[in-house]
């Protein structure tokens, strides 16, 4: 059997900053003996609501593995995307917010096309900087064997769009134990809770993990908060961002850490439903 972590280019290593897609693209590097090929490019999307400790561990893991890892960003011009860096990237969710003032409203449970602008469209765009169009490339995913149902449903999205994706973690069976104890064994880390993850509230995050985030981070709130009074909207159909903080203060005593401690680290978008569409 081929190791399936021996990508063959072109192709576009998605990293999404946490712990499953790092341990892939930990992987991939030693499957090609430290050094990747020049046609097989990694990039990180960065949405500007990605946590501090999130871009850390992206500029960490490319610093110790020797591997140059592009940080993207959505932009209103094109190409649609600009390159920026850990320092010069956006912490305050600059790239969201111009996407949301763009639309004039909020990506909500039903038009969740957030994850097709500052995610898809970027990758896309970026691979297409370097010459290549979909089908021509291999879009790498960091999924893992037991997350059967996102696999499945990414690839129906990708051969509908005429794209090719591989998720060498599933091919080679690793479920979540494996990654988990791949971390523990490290002298660094992601220091975040497993329900932490990426984009800070995102509201495909169950409600109890967002009110344990904002019990824990309060100025979380605010960009959400804002957002929704400035679209005079709201991103989750259950309840606004500012009913949940007041919850939090009114009952900080009930908040335990959320049971379902899988990790939200996926690729923005397999888990939550999007599709091509959502993002015209």
């Amino acid at each position: 059997m081929l190791n399936p972590f021996a990508i063959t280019g072109p192709a576009i290593i998605s990293f999404s900053g946490g712990r499953t897609s790092a341990y892939m693209l930990h992987e991939i590097i030693q499957a090609h003996e430290g050094r990747l090929p020049d046609d097989v490019q990694v990039a990180f999307a960065n949405t500007g609501k990605e946590r501090e400790e999130t871009l850390r561990f992206v500029y960490e893991c490319g610093v110790r593995w020797g591997v140059n890892i592009h940080w993207l960003e959505w932009r209103d011009a094109k190409p649609c995307f600009e390159e920026v860096g850990f320092n010069s990237a956006s912490r305050d969710g600059e790239p969201f917010e111009a996407l949301i003032k763009k639309k004039q409203r909020l990506p909500n449970w039903r038009e969740r096309w957030c994850t097709g602008f500052l995610k898809v469209k970027v990758l896309t765009a970026f691979a297409a900087s370097l010459g290549w169009n979909p089908g021509e490339y291999a879009e790498v995913i960091g999924l893992r064997y037991d997350e059967g149902m996102r696999i499945f449903r990414g690839l129906e999205n990708a051969e509908k769009d005429g794209r090719k994706v591989l998720y060498p973690l599933s091919r080679a069976k690793v479920v979540k134990q494996q990654v988990m104890a791949f971390w523990s064994a490290q002298d660094f880390g992601l220091q975040l809770e497993p329900w932490e993850g990426n984009c800070d509230l995102c509201f495909n995050k169950g409600r109890d993990i967002r009110k344990r985030i904002i019990a824990d981070h309060p100025a979380s709130a605010k960009w959400w908060h804002e957002q929704e009074v400035e679209q005079n909207g709201f991103f989750d159909r259950r309840d606004r961002v500012a009913d949940l903080a007041r919850e939090v203060r009114e009952n900080p005593d009930l908040l335990d850490p959320p049971i379902d401690e899988e990790e939200f680290d996926t690729e923005c978008g397999l888990s939550c439903g999007y599709t091509p569409e959502a993002a015209e």
